[in-house]
């Protein structure tokens, strides 16, 4: 079994050959890129001891071995020779030769020897190589120095100089050039001169030096820490930028700009520091920071100014990769059946319609009754199928626009023609011209005694809905749901309208669409209505909806029954998603699993940072610099009052205020107070709501909250004029604000001779304070303002009541309170931005 990861250098070393030779190996057999570090699986390890055997192969092992058996025994004579020599120079050391001289010396009668070793010696002299002959000459001069010492030398015999240079001939043999004779029978021998070229190869300092110290091993860790000394030298701040200077000027430097940088990403591509970039956009009259954002055009300004060749980065995203949006051929496209969304007011029969249009379809087309499954379903008209969506009111409708999916072709607003345009029918209107959509009116209850429906076309013109009777372009059907009367009609308008719309898609792309609803079912777990708008779905399908991503397991239409593949403007029921989509999130057939997966941990990051990053809502306080920075050339307003005289009049003289930078519209007005759907229609449409002598209901006041939703409240018509037209202008100064306290219910209602009348209250929330004002609100409209004379509890007076207690609360100046209505303690306070 191979080691436990065996990496790439590790195999290198083991068969001491360099790292790059098996990367070689492994990236001609394998296209993923490896590095020294890869640890290798047992199928690269085979493989590379497979080709490292094949590049060593030999012809006979018999001559592989014995030429390695002669390499050996070379070796191993080359170091007995070189023992012996050893072994040589160690017997004739200087210390020995004064004992051949004595012994030389002792026999005299051996005349001959002498000659011998002399001719012996001048063999030697011939034979010993240079290594020997650059010996020192230290032991020489010790021998030589004795002599010099005695106090009286004795004149040696003839015999006995012969026994002295029979001693010096190893000596003599070891040094280089002519022989030198020394005469020690004289008092006066310099030495010096022949000690010379010695101490030019050998210093007696450093010889002592040498034989005195002890050997010092160089750690690792002591070389690392002298190189860090020498590196410790820091380059100052003039060196850098010079050497940064003389390498720019070596060649001009190419960068790659993405569509928006920071100034400080930008400095340091340009390997400049951030202060050079800096000082270059303020030259170019651009004030930026160091992590301030510019875009490519004046990165590219400011980096060509400053010597460097800009080019674009290409940056391809995850969406761009898996998600086709090319634009379809005109050959491509076939026609489409048109999707339709019933609205109206809940009372005027939106649910009655709908059930007749199925009925009908069942007759037409086979017995039996259609359980709706998935909230839309498809009815057949002369030959052609209409998709209708199930969306309950007009709320549901909005939410999906706000979104931005633009799901609907045609809505259907039904119209009671006993009732007429009621406030909700308004809503229905607005929010279908917001979304840009046709209207078809449908006037349902034709069968009713005192049906007028002039009376009802005559309300659609004040809505700028001229009916096609009257000269305009709006379909007006009279229908009755319960006798059917005029559904024909209707859907044959829908066809009609449909067919001047053109509406075209190609079938043979991927699938794109919007989600219609989602839930989470128990047996089989997040279940979506998908409406697809463009190409086919098919079963298996790798789709992305939002933040959740799947494989379409089963697909089923509105009657149960199990599909291959749906077209466009078919809606269908899928499962196989990881998670439960928004209603009115786009959703997009993709190739590649693994990058849609990428694709949705990206989106959920990206709302994460959105939750943190407050978003930038109009208000009357930064309204100003909203239109200085083009942000914004419409101001909307939903505009609420307590009569409708009221709302026509600040809807005039709102709209009088407008510009040439601005144009103020109301996008709704209406009577009574501002409720859920006002919010969110502010929301989804970004703009604000004024009331007059109205108040938010609690839900409305938590989604304004929510939502950032500014709702301003006003008494005086003129107070509102003023503060838009003063924040149009840049010069609102706001310098008291309104600040609750609390809510107070009247429960009872107690006249005392001495205090005038009295509410017996219970406060609700917060809490009430005797410093505080209240504003009397009976059913949402506001119908005084007044401070408090008396508050108490069990005839004590108080100074505050908290939640969830009772007390009786006398008002100043107001009595005409009445069970049942609300006190809402506030007080005003100044602040200054």
């Amino acid at each position: 079994m191979p080691r436990e990861k065996y990496r790439v250098h590790e195999v290198a070393k083991d068969f001491g050959i360099n790292s790059k030779k098996i990367l070689e190996i492994l990236d001609g057999n394998s296209p993923e890129p490896r590095k020294h570090m890869t640890a290798l699986e047992d199928a690269e390890l085979d493989l590379i001891f497979d080709t490292i055997t094949k590049e060593n192969e030999v012809e006979s092992f018999d001559e592989y071995f014995a030429a390695g058996e002669r390499e050996k025994a070379e070796k191993q004579a080359a170091k007995e020779a070189a023992e012996e020599e050893k072994t040589e120079a160690a017997e004739e050391t200087p210390a020995e030769e004064p004992k051949k001289a004595e012994k030389a010396a002792k026999k005299p009668k051996e005349k001959d020897e002498p000659k011998k070793e002399k001719a012996a010696a001048k063999k030697e002299k011939k034979s010993e190589p240079a290594k020997e002959e650059k010996a020192p000459k230290k032991p020489e001069s010790k021998k030589e120095e004795k002599p010099k010492t005695a106090a009286a030398p004795v004149a040696p015999s003839r015999k006995e100089e012969k026994a002295k240079e029979k001693a010096n001939k190893p000596l003599q043999a070891r040094t280089k050039g002519e022989r030198k004779h020394v005469d020690t029978r004289s008092s006066n021998v310099d030495l010096e001169k022949y000690n010379e070229r010695y101490e030019q190869i050998a210093p007696a300092n450093k010889m002592r030096d040498m034989g005195s110290s002890k050997q010092k091993i160089k750690q690792k860790s002591q070389q690392y820490r002298k190189q860090g000394m020498r590196s410790s030298k820091r380059e100052t701040e003039a060196e850098r930028l010079k050497r940064i200077a003389a390498e720019r000027a070596k060649k001009q430097l190419v960068i790659k700009v993405p569509d928006e940088i920071t100034v400080g990403e930008l400095a340091s591509m340009l390997k400049m520091t951030a202060s050079e970039v800096i000082k270059k956009l303020f030259s170019l009259g651009v004030m930026a920071t160091v992590n301030e954002v510019i875009d490519y055009d004046t990165a590219e300004i400011v980096a060509t100014e400053l010597g460097a060749k800009v080019e674009k980065q290409v940056v391809v995203s995850i969406e761009d990769r898996i998600i086709d949006d090319s634009e379809d051929k005109e050959e491509d496209l076939v026609k489409r059946d048109p999707v339709v969304v019933v609205m109206g007011h809940v009372d005027h029969g939106k649910t009655s319609i709908l059930d007749a249009i199925r009925n009908t379809a069942v007759t037409a087309t086979e017995a039996g009754g259609i359980t709706q499954h998935i909230g839309a379903y498809r009815v057949e008209c002369s030959g052609q199928m209409i998709t209708f969506l199930d969306t309950p009111g007009h709320a549901a409708f909005t939410s999906m626009r706000a979104r931005g999916a633009m799901a609907t072709d045609i809505a259907v607003l039904v119209v009671a023609a006993d009732d007429g345009i009621m406030p909700q029918t308004i809503e229905a209107i607005n929010h279908a011209k917001a979304a840009n959509i046709q209207i078809i009116v449908a006037i349902n209850k034709m069968d009713k005694e005192g049906a007028n429906p002039e009376r009802i076309k005559q309300q659609l013109t004040e809505y700028n809905l001229v009916p096609e009777e009257w000269g305009g372009d709006t379909i007006c059907v009279p229908v009755s749901a319960k006798t059917q009367m005029g559904i024909d009609s209707l859907l044959e308008s829908i066809l009609l309208v449909a067919e001047m719309a053109e509406l075209k898609a190609n079938p043979n792309r991927a699938a794109k669409g919007v989600v219609i609803e989602a839930r989470l079912d128990k047996g089989r777990g997040p279940v979506a209505t998908l409406l697809v708008q463009n190409g086919t779905l098919r079963s298996g399908d790798i789709i992305v909806a939002g933040t959740a991503v799947g494989r379409v397991r089963v697909m089923v239409n509105e009657k149960g029954r199990r599909l291959k593949e749906a077209g466009p403007s078919v809606p269908v029921e899928i499962t196989g998603l990881a998670e439960t989509p928004n209603a009115g999130d786009s959703f997009d057939a993709v190739s590649d699993e693994k990058l849609a997966r990428e694709l949705v941990e990206q989106r959920k990051q990206k709302e994460k940072e959105e939750q943190f990053k407050a978003y930038h809502k109009v208000t009357l306080d930064n309204l100003f610099s909203s239109l200085k920075e083009g942000e914004m050339k419409e101001l909307d307003i939903v505009v609420k009052a307590d009569v409708q005289g009221s709302v026509e009049a600040v809807k005039q003289n709102l709209e009088k205020l407008s510009n040439d930078e601005v144009r103020v519209r109301v996008i709704h007005g209406g009577v009574g107070a501002i409720n859920d759907s006002d919010v969110m229609l502010a929301n989804v449409s970004n703009a604000i709501i004024v009331g007059f002598n109205v108040r938010p209901d609690a839900n409305a006041q938590a989604s304004a909250e929510r939502d950032g939703v500014e709702m301003r409240m006003y008494r005086v018509i003129y107070d509102c004029i003023e503060e838009v037209e003063a924040a149009m202008k840049g010069m609102l100064a706001p310098k008291f604000r309104e600040v609750m306290l609390g809510k107070v219910e009247v429960r009872t209602v107690m006249n005392l001779s001495s205090a005038g009348k009295i509410a017996g209250s219970y406060v609700l929330e917060g809490k009430v304070t005797r410093n505080a004002q209240i504003r009397v609100v009976r059913d949402g409209i506001v119908i005084a303002e007044d401070e408090i004379a008396s508050l108490r509890r069990f005839k004590d007076d108080v100074k505050e009541v908290a939640s969830g207690f009772e007390c009786g609360i006398g008002l100043a100046k107001f009595n005409d309170i009445k069970e049942g209505d609300i006190f809402e303690a506030f007080v005003m306070e100044e602040y200054r931005d």
